[in-house]
């Protein structure tokens, strides 16, 4: 009978904590559900106010890329000839883009026709950042499980799902190459983990296959190519070295190197580029460390011999680092980027790539982004990373260089938001688990409370050995404080709980209100409110865009400056001649010039380069500050790089050396095109009631040059709100004059100058032939 009571009471115990595992899987499974719908429907209130469109400028072309894909195939999106861009020199796009997000949209529209379900491929694009957040979330729950535990991996998914620093990049609409990236980065982290933590050759393969889906969707693999290899060199300095490490680096490196060449626009990048070039170093030196690690265990017991390996690893270093500095010296390896080297020097763009710089978002992050993008996490993210200093493992080591490095970044650049979020967001719900570990669970408070007991045990002992005659009092004074101490424990316990849940509940407000109104705007469609606080739509964008496609000749060549370039190539389909690709630098300079030039100058270019339209963007009148009139000294900065002799911006800025629209400006900024451009027929109009007739409301200020006219251009088209205005560029009034007259002048000199350049030549010499006479022959 014993034996079955004790079969019995085992099976009861293991059908229960089965039934509790099983419970808690599914209550996991439920929030995490919950946690990707919530994260998905977040993202849709640039959908709800206004429609199902494209948003920003670089999501455009890559809208415009995937439509081209879908319609021609993969193998003919590769080789690609874009004629709308870049006149005259257009663009090889397979060559010059990451495809993986063509490729993902267009699977996933081939997906859903093979199952008969049809889609129009727009609604994928739009759609397809909100459904990427979800599988980010559940990417930031595995690697977080492994770093920590479920626990704070469901905090940091639900962190992640609806943190503003990533919905900025994700919001529905958002087309760009960072709606699949961040899912690609957290992923290939998770991977490497489980990587290292098991040393199997099938979880490297796979970091290796992620790191190639990342490699083939955004450019910030280099973020992942370069971490990865400094963790396993930290790894190497805290002795931590092991075959697990050996084995899943080597994997990785081998395979994500030969997978990244296959990308048409990564080529030889990661055997030619110094960008790469930490991660080869670190390859050679775990092979050395490696081999060394082998002599060592078969001659450990020889004399001096760690002093030996230690200098052998150290000539072998010294050597690695000359081979790669002659080699890039010898012009074998390139040397750093522009790009990179201006998150290093954070004033060496200012001084030699101005065009990087220009960029609204490669500006400095000041402090109220962090709160404004992070909120609460930004002050639990150094507790958590304090936790995992406290308990630290290889895998801990990886996610505290990964906050050392993304914190760095994302302050020098402000668009390296994005890469530190997920990191904020995983140590700050570790910071948040641990201290509800204290605060929240019942079997804290009990083991607590046994420690005090004890404690309080030890000290009764000790006082019974010295003071034998307080033994009953000490006991009832005892007893009295640990009841008084479970009582306070549990109310300070309650409040705590209460407080977080409470900061919880507000940074949830907090991001969901940044998400709808800073977030969820398409940069082609704007929104002012009334008086009475109902909402105007300004749509001057896409009517102008629209103008454009359907009154201009097919192959018109539009000029504006490079922020619009995709756009109008995308709703307008006409050629541009500078987009957002940026990868002419003398191109763009040479638009910027004709923009600061005069007139007359500007006529040159324009002709030169086969200009029929210019397009400007002007805010004076509703007044929006992203004009160009605000851009301007941005043209004339990189004009100046590359025109120093014929541009320079100190003549743009009046005596005071203040760039002024207003009668203190300067006579060369009024006399500039884009000058003449924006503020055509500007004097005439009253935009205010209280001010003069010219009064520019982004500038408050009224203008200081006003009633002139155009020589060499005509306006072709203002919107209603006057945001986008088009000219068209006059042709030679003489041109079709002289070429009938040439004509004229051709056909009447044709036989004088045919007689008088087609004289007969004589043959010295020539002999001389009589004419015989033709005998007759009589026939009978």
């Amino acid at each position: 009978m014993t034996t079955v009571n004790d079969n019995s009471s085992e099976y009861i115990t293991n059908s229960s904590s089965s039934s509790s595992a099983g419970l808690k899987s599914l209550i996991t499974v439920i929030i995490l559900i919950c946690v990707c719908i919530s994260g998905f429907i977040s993202r849709l209130f640039s959908i709800i106010r206004f429609e199902s469109v494209i948003h920003e400028f670089d999501p455009w072309f890559n809208y415009r890329s995937t439509v081209y894909m879908t319609d021609n195939g993969f193998y003919n999106f590769l080789n690609w000839f874009d004629d709308l861009a870049w006149y005259p020199l257009g663009r090889i796009v397979g060559g010059t883009v990451f495809p993986g997000l063509m490729v993902t949209s267009g699977a996933i529209h081939w997906f859903f026709h093979m199952i008969n379900i049809p889609i129009h491929i727009r609604e994928i694009c739009v759609f397809l950042a909100p459904i990427f957040s979800g599988l980010t979330a559940l990417a930031t729950y595995l690697l977080t499980k492994e770093l920590w535990s479920k626990r704070a991996g469901l905090f940091a998914a639900a962190f992640i799902a609806i943190a503003p620093g990533y919905s900025s990049r994700s919001v529905a609409g958002s087309y760009d190459n960072e709606a699949i990236a961040i899912f690609a980065l957290i992923f290939t982290y998770y991977l490497w983990i489980r990587s290292i933590k098991t040393g199997s050759i099938f979880w490297s393969s796979c970091t290796a296959l992620s790191y190639f889906y990342m490699v083939s969707a955004w450019g910030g693999y280099v973020f992942i190519i370069n971490l990865i290899p400094v963790h396993v060199g930290f790894l190497l300095l805290l002795g931590r070295y092991s075959l697990r490490l050996y084995v899943s680096y080597s994997i990785f490196y081998i395979l994500g190197l030969i997978l990244s060449m296959q990308i048409p626009f990564v080529g030889f990048q990661p055997v030619r580029t110094s960008e790469h070039m930490i991660a080869a170093g670190i390859f050679i030196l775990l092979q050395a460390y490696t081999f060394f690690d082998y002599l060592y265990n078969k001659l450990r017991y020889v004399r001096n011999i760690e002093t030996i390996f230690f200098n052998l690893s150290v000539i072998i270093s010294i050597i690695v680092f000359a081979i790669v500095v002659l080699l890039t010296y010898t012009g074998y390896i390139a040397p750093w980027s522009g790009r990179f080297y201006s998150l290093w020097d954070t004033s060496y763009a200012a001084k030699h790539i101005p065009i990087i710089i220009s960029v609204s978002e490669h500006q400095p992050t000041t402090w109220t982004s962090f709160f404004f993008d992070l909120h609460l996490l930004i002050c639990l993210y150094p507790v958590g990373a304090w936790f995992c200093v406290k308990d630290l493992n290889d895998e801990r080591v990886f996610i505290l260089l990964y906050a050392v490095f993304a914190s760095y970044f994302a302050g020098v650049m402000i668009r390296l938001m994005l890469t530190l979020t997920p990191c904020v967001c995983i140590l700050a719900a570790i910071a948040l688990s641990k201290t509800l570990d204290y605060y929240a669970d019942a079997e804290s408070s009990e083991m607590v409370s046994n420690f005090d007991d004890s404690v309080s045990i030890c000290d009764e002992t000790e006082n019974d050995e010295n003071n034998q005659d307080l033994d009953n009092n000490a006991e009832n004074i005892d007893e009295t404080d640990d009841d008084d101490q479970n009582f306070l424990t549990s109310n300070i316990k309650i409040i705590v709980v209460t407080c977080i849940a409470m900061m919880l509940l507000l940074f949830i407000v907090h991001c969901t209100w940044i998400t709808a109104t800073a977030y969820s705007s398409p940069s082609i469609v704007l929104v002012s409110y009334n008086s009475d606080g109902t909402r105007a739509i300004v749509d001057d964008y896409r009517e102008a865009y629209y103008w454009l496609r359907q009154n201009t000749p097919e192959k018109a060549r539009i000029m504006s400056w490079w922020d619009y370039g995709y756009q109008i190539a995308g709703m307008s389909n006409r050629t541009v001649l500078v987009d957002n690709n940026t990868w002419n630098n003398s191109h763009i300079a040479l638009v910027g010039k004709a923009m600061a030039s005069n007139e007359t100058e500007a006529y040159k270019i324009m002709t030169m380069l086969d200009v029929d339209y210019i397009l400007v963007i002007f805010g004076g009148v509703i007044g929006f500050s992203g004009d160009d009139i605000n851009k301007f000294l941005w043209m004339v900065r990189i004009a100046e790089g590359e025109h120093p002799k014929d541009i320079k911006e100190k003549n743009y800025f009046n005596e005071n050396k203040e760039y002024r629209v207003d009668k203190s400006g300067s006579p060369i900024l009024f006399n500039c095109l884009m000058y003449k451009l924006c503020y055509y027929r500007f004097g005439e109009l009253y935009t205010d009631s209280a001010q003069p007739s010219g009064f520019d409301r982004t500038r408050s200020v009224e203008i200081g040059h006003k009633n002139f006219d155009l020589e060499h251009v005509e306006e072709a088209y203002t919107s209603a709100n006057w945001i986008v205005r088009i000219y068209r560029v006059k042709k030679l009034s003489n041109r079709f004059q002289a070429k009938d007259a040439l004509e004229k002048s051709t056909s009447s000199l044709s036989e004088e100058s045919f007689e008088k350049n087609h004289r007969k030549g004589v043959i010295l010499n020539k002999p001389h032939v009589k004419k015989g006479t033709k005998k007759s022959i009589h026939r009978t």
